[in-house]
């Protein structure tokens, strides 16, 4: 999977799942940008971990991504090293 279905994905589930409209939806947003609480947080982890197929809650450290773009590198980078 490249980076721009990685970013579709993330972008879809986000739309559909938190109702965050497309706009908001740019690389420097950060979940305070995007009006998203620590409880959506954790939704959000499990829809991406069900979506991509990968272990986000394992792989965490804090500091591992502080925006939108950091999350969609965090995401290529687990799906990478899964795929080894």
């Amino acid at each position: 999977m490249n980076k721009e279905e990685i970013i579709q994905k993330v972008n879809a589930a986000l739309m559909k799942e938190f109702e965050i409209p497309e706009e908001k939806l740019v690389p420097t947003a950060t979940f305070a940008d995007m009006q998203v609480d620590s409880l959506d947080v954790v939704d959000m982890v499990i829809t991406f971990e069900q979506t991509f197929k990968i272990d986000i809650r394992n792989n965490y450290k804090p500091g591992s991504f502080t925006n939108l773009g950091g999350l969609y590198d965090f995401i290529e980078k687990l799906i990478n090293e899964k795929n080894k």
